[in-house]
């Protein structure tokens, strides 16, 4: 037993060690900026720009490494991200934003193991460009749905994933009105004015991300109903849909005015997060 916790206090200090933390730092930065290139590029549909195109998270990659420092900030990302997920494992496991262990905060935990899958599917599709061996942004949730509906149960497993999706969605509106993770940020380094402005970017963020969580998944659970992998869409497409709705451009525009909001929070947390070694936070 001792030796078990010894090793997990070894554990504990490598992952509060003050490098990794930097790189964590630069990965809120990397999802800050992939964020803002989403809603900027969304924000220029909904302003009827005929270069405005719809992106998720993979295509602002893609779109962000299309000049001659490509291959630099793609090396960026990855290490970044690469950061961030495993970031994702700390806060899962060692707690160190102090969740709790009720139902409500292993529910929180496991979003945190969820976002560092997401953020490390993104650091595999950066490697495979690296690699040589992509460049395209896909539809990764179509694809994968598609999978799914070849065996037998995929309709079922589709309609989980979907109403998982939405569930993720209304996740978030509770999450931006709650606003539990104003008290990650070290509040005592901020002035009143930086805190406001960090929280109210987040809920905002949050709010539009919800949205489109609920679209996404709305779009799978239609896929598992006809067992059509042609009615998925991914955060583009959700983009879309918005906007052929009535008043679509104003509904559009305010959405991608969220995630712009949402990375430009995330580049407030890259400053002012607690991280595992930052006071209050073991």
């Amino acid at each position: 037993m001792a030796t078990v916790q010894a090793n997990a206090n070894s554990v504990k200090q490598a992952a509060a060690n003050p490098g990794l933390e930097l790189l964590e730092r630069l990965g809120y930065v990397v999802r800050g900026v992939l964020y803002c290139v989403m809603g900027v590029l969304a924000l220029r549909i909904a302003l009827a720009q005929p270069e405005g195109k719809a992106l998720d998270l993979t295509g602002s990659v893609v779109f962000l490494i299309g000049n001659p420092f490509g291959k630099f900030i793609l090396l960026v990302i990855i290490i970044g991200l690469a950061a961030y997920s495993l970031w994702g494992l700390i806060r899962a496991i060692f707690d160190p934003l102090h969740r709790g262990s009720d139902p409500s905060g292993y529910m929180e935990r496991l979003g945190f193991v969820s976002s560092a899958l997401s953020y490390g599917a993104i650091v595999a599709f950066g490697l495979k460009i690296l690699a040589g061996s992509g460049g395209a942004s896909t539809d990764s949730t179509q694809q994968v749905i598609s999978s799914l509906l070849e065996h037998p149960a995929g309709g079922s497993l589709t309609l989980v994933i979907g109403l998982g999706a939405m569930g993720i969605g209304v996740g978030q509106f509770v999450e931006a009105y709650r606003a539990v993770f104003k008290r990650d940020l070290k509040g005592a380094e901020m002035s009143d004015t930086q805190r406001n402005i960090a929280v109210a970017l987040g809920r905002f963020g949050m709010f539009a991300r919800g949205v489109i969580f609920l679209i996404v998944g709305w779009f799978i659970v239609q896929a598992g109903i006809h067992h059509d992998p042609g009615q998925v869409q991914g955060f583009g497409g959700a983009f879309m849909f918005l906007l052929a709705q009535p008043f679509g451009h104003v509904v559009l525009g305010v959405i991608a005015l969220g995630f712009v909001a949402l990375g430009l929070h995330s580049l407030a947390c890259a400053r002012w997060i607690r991280l595992m070694g930052s006071p209050g936070s073991a």
